[in-house]
């Protein structure tokens, strides 16, 4: 009983946190030039012209991995949220933190996770293509993620039991 409760509060936790990272960035592309972002990719590292996205070489523009990612790795949810290079991740029972780190040309996400958790701390970035996010740990798992509309809850989640169902926890 205690570790759904546990659970539900991480997966409230992570959900608050990633719209609050949301909300703070704009989506008025006349206002951000990127220039002051911390996350930009190294300039020639055969990126594409400022779409963001993968290309065939490899690169990966850091301005493609802005935004909040959320998707289920072995049945349990994921979310990261990434905004002005800055990263925050919650999966299972870890909460993780950190930054996108020009790693040779390429971004990669280099984090702390809080209870000593190993398994997200670098991440390097398979793929994005603006709606998708594959990302592959060091820690050996890999997570495929969809891209969240800024401002709105992600559908298709597990959702929480009614306050009603929960049985009373007895006082200590």
């Amino acid at each position: 009983m205690t570790s759904s409760l546990r659970t539900g509060a991480v997966a409230v936790a992570a959900l608050a946190a990633a719209l609050a990272l949301t909300a703070c960035g704009s989506d008025d592309a006349s206002k951000d030039s990127g220039a002051d972002s911390a996350a930009s990719a190294t300039p020639g590292a055969g990126g594409d012209k400022g779409s963001g996205e993968s290309t065939g070489s490899g690169a990966t523009d850091a301005a493609a991995l802005e935004g909040t990612w959320v998707g289920l790795t072995d049945a349990k949810n994921v979310t990261v949220s990434i905004a002005g290079g800055k990263v925050a991740l919650v999966a299972d029972q870890s909460v993780c933190q950190g930054d996108v780190k020009d790693m040779g040309g390429e971004p990669m996400l280099a984090l702390k996770c809080t209870g000593g958790s190993t398994d997200r701390t670098m991440g390097a970035i398979d793929s994005v293509d603006g709606t998708k996010l594959v990302l592959s740990w060091d820690g050996g798992v890999k997570d495929a993620l969809t891209k969240a509309d800024p401002g709105k809850l992600p559908s298709g989640m597990p959702s929480l039991p009614d306050v009603a169902d929960l049985p009373e926890v007895p006082a200590p």
